[in-house]
């Protein structure tokens, strides 16, 4: 149940708040009050687009809140499915808009626009125009009749579409082997081809790096050579470092008897001079062994070559190329067995649009005889509302295999005696259709979960008798579920268990706003009054709104 709606610096709305009661709630007001501002708020929390001069002029930002109570089990689970979970049985929508932009909130929580409208949709159903509209188009219609059954037609409606995405997806894979045998027989000498250029290379993983390695050498060996000589020449035993450090131990030697103190100088002077015959040994033999092969180098460069141009062609190390090589050989054995790939993907789909058409098959059986049911039930419903001889049908025809079954389906009315049944768009006005979709909804309101209804526009077209009917349907309706109703009747508004007041108050300083007022009993009798259409609120006007309210309350009470 939505128990708060704060509203602020929505266009024409300062701010308001209004705390909403079990029941049917009513909201009246003078045209142009603000009404469809108020609906427009809570089209907000269920995913409204943001509409330009939204925010009340000079306000720095809009907000919305909608506060609800629950405590149904299935609306709990279903928010649970949305990560949503009542705090103290409370649940916070709320939408914030700055700049044209908006931050909504769950509970406080930031979240996207499409998880508050999927939230917000397991609390709150809103029946305007354009609904009562979308029901002369067949697939409302169809959605409709598998709300009435969802009980049943709910896991076979799941079945059907799993099952018409597994023909899609075997469609695709028979579609992606359909190629003709020029074509194949090209593929499969080019991938013959590269294989074996890869094979035939008998790439081992890490040798290219070994290649470089070599190659780098090999290339720049003259320059190592010359430089190691010139190396060998400073620190050898021939006038080199070596030579003179040396004589330089000899020297040392000499005086180490005048003071004990220069022998840890000869120690290391005669470490630095075996360290230089050590370096000089191992560089000699070091340039013994550098001797420039051509004929290595050659090959070097030919390998080396032949990696790169494969690395350019099939990956980027020789781990990809050999990837690369073991795709091709999946894709070649693929090809040469595409005869016995094709049957079996032939097979597949058969297989797939078999399951697809007993599913499909067993939806439509459930959908006719929910049918049946519906029929009876839209009929009772109508006569409530004034339809005094109407016939109701629903037609079933068959469509091209989609993600919610075969069946296509059309409601059919007559509204008066003799009167051919035809579709509803051929024959009903807008007051009747509005009626139409208020039957539906009176039934449906029985069979889901959803704890609030809104409705606005209910009352386009009627007036009179058929007023004072949809009255009592919407009365019906509110022993079970909560009602708003915006209204412009005096008839749908006497039976109010709460009853609003939307007013347009202003002046040229302080500018036009919008409030909302819960009225008293005898408020609501002097609002009754006005839409009785009286210019003057006499006595004689309340006392027929009086009678007309408590004329309303003992059929409440019936």
């Amino acid at each position: 149940m939505l128990v708060n709606l704060h509203v602020k610096n929505l266009a024409l709305i300062e701010e308001a708040e209004v705390n909403f009661g079990p029941g049917l709630n009513i909201l009246t007001g003078e045209t142009g009050a603000g009404k469809s501002i108020l609906l427009g708020s809570m089209q907000l929390i269920l995913g409204g687009k943001i509409q330009k001069n939204m925010v009340r002029t000079n306000a720095p930002y809009a907000l919305v809140e909608l506060l609800f109570e629950t405590e149904d089990e299935q609306t709990l689970r279903n928010l649970a499915e949305l990560s949503v979970f009542p705090e103290d049985g409370q649940i916070l929508l709320s939408r914030r808009i700055t700049d044209g932009r908006s931050v909504s909130r769950i509970n406080g929580e930031t979240c996207t626009i499409s998880q508050m409208k999927a939230a917000a949709a397991c609390l709150l159903d809103i029946h305007g125009q354009h609904e009562h509209q979308s029901l002369l188009y067949r697939d409302k219609q169809l959605e409709i009749l598998d709300a009435f059954a969802s009980d049943k037609t709910r896991p076979l409606l799941e079945k059907v579409r799993t099952a018409f995405a597994a023909v899609k997806q075997c469609e695709k894979n028979l579609q992606e082997l359909d190629i003709d045998e020029e074509q194949r027989s090209r593929e499969i000498s080019f991938l013959e081809y590269e294989i074996h250029e890869i094979e035939k290379a008998a790439l081992v993983p890490g040798e290219d790096e070994e290649l470089e390695k070599r190659y780098k050498k090999l290339s720049n060996s003259r320059r190592m050579m010359e430089t190691l000589s010139s190396v060998h020449a400073l620190t050898g035993s021939d006038r080199g470092a070596g030579e003179q450090t040396g004589q330089a131990v000899q020297e040392l030697g000499h005086i180490l008897q005048y003071d004990d103190e220069l022998q840890p100088l000869s120690d290391l002077l005669m470490q630095a001079d075996s360290l230089l015959s050590d370096f000089a040994r191992e560089l000699s033999s070091y340039m013994d062994d550098l001797v420039f092969d051509e004929e290595v180098f050659y090959e070097t460069e030919k390998r080396l070559d032949l990696i790169n141009d494969l690395k350019a062609r099939f990956g980027k190390t020789i781990e990809e190329i050999l990837e690369g090589r073991d795709r091709r050989s999946e894709r070649l054995s693929a090809l040469q067995d595409h005869a016995s790939r094709v049957e079996k993907a032939r097979r597949k789909l058969a297989e797939a649009e078999a399951s697809y058409a007993e599913a499909a098959g067993l939806l439509s059986e459930e959908r006719q005889k929910a049918s049946r049911e519906l029929i009876l039930q839209v009929v009772e419903s109508l006569q409530d509302l004034n339809f005094l001889d109407v016939r109701f049908d629903i037609r079933f025809d068959k469509k091209a295999p989609a993600s919610n079954g075969t069946d296509e389906i059309e409601y059919l009315i007559s509204v008066n005696p003799g009167e051919e049944i035809r579709p509803l768009g051929q024959i009903v006005s807008g007051g009747e259709l509005s009626r139409i979709m208020l039957a539906l909804k009176a039934i449906l309101a029985s069979r889901d979960q959803i704890g609030t209804l809104i409705f606005d526009e209910i009352d386009a077209g009627i007036s009179g008798r058929t007023a004072q009917k949809v009255s009592v349907k919407l009365s019906q309706i509110a022993q079970t579920r909560q009602v708003l109703c915006i209204t412009h009747l005096p008839q749908i508004a006497a039976m109010a268990d709460r009853h609003f007041e939307i007013e347009k108050h202003g002046d040229e300083e302080n500018g036009t706003a919008t409030e909302v007022h819960l009225l008293t009993e005898e408020d609501t009798i002097r609002e009754l009054a006005r839409l009785l259409g009286t210019d003057d609120i006499t006595d004689v006007a309340i006392r027929n709104a009086a009678e007309m309210r408590r004329s309303a309350l003992e059929q409440k009470g019936r």
